[in-house]
């Protein structure tokens, strides 16, 4: 399954060399996620790749799966390798941070690349929908992106209302129900 962020938050278009594709598959019973982003040059976080607190605050693509119960995983990923993966139920109400693998190649020629696995039990039971996201830039320049936007009077990403459904074969492949 192919998803494609190429809108701002609001709405209006985003420039064609922002655009970003995330690729998910089932492979050997996790979701894999590959991502193919532009690479804006923000700064790294202060922290060692891996899992990151606070790394929205950074460049960032975001994909937020969730379920029918209000349940849901956001995952976070980075292009110099750092990550985070929350665990949530209810708007904002963090249940865990749980860790997946996550390679990112270094950025080359504008882009960067990386790719996740996702355990099937990270995985909110009843995993349905989903939506997804980047942010890069800093102070006034800071841009906000999504797959499915979700307008308002500020970018707010913690939309389970504002969701796609996620490709049947894909949760079969996963082993899920819908």
């Amino acid at each position: 399954m192919q998803l494609v962020i190429d809108r701002l938050w609001d709405g209006s278009a985003s420039a064609p060399s922002e655009r970003i594709i995330l690729d998910l598959h089932a492979r050997a019973g996790a979701l894999e996620i590959a991502v193919d982003a532009p690479f804006h040059g923000d700064p790294a976080p202060p922290f060692a790749p891996g899992s990151t607190p606070g790394l929205w605050n950074f460049e960032v693509v975001e994909l937020f799966l969730h379920a029918p119960d209000d349940r849901y995983l956001e995952l976070e990923l980075g292009p110099h390798g750092h990550t985070l993966a929350l665990q949530l139920h209810g708007v904002r109400n963090l249940v865990a941070t749980v860790d997946v693998a996550f390679v990112a190649e270094p950025p080359a020629n504008g882009r960067w690349r990386g790719r996740a696995v996702v355990s099937p039990d990270l995985l909110p039971p009843g995993l349905a929908r989903w939506n997804a996201h980047a942010i890069h830039g800093q102070g006034e320049a800071r841009r906000y992106l999504s797959a499915i936007p979700a307008a308002g009077a500020r970018p707010d990403f913690h939309r389970p209302d504002v969701t796609a459904p996620l490709d049947p074969a894909l949760l079969r492949e996963l082993s899920l129900r819908t």
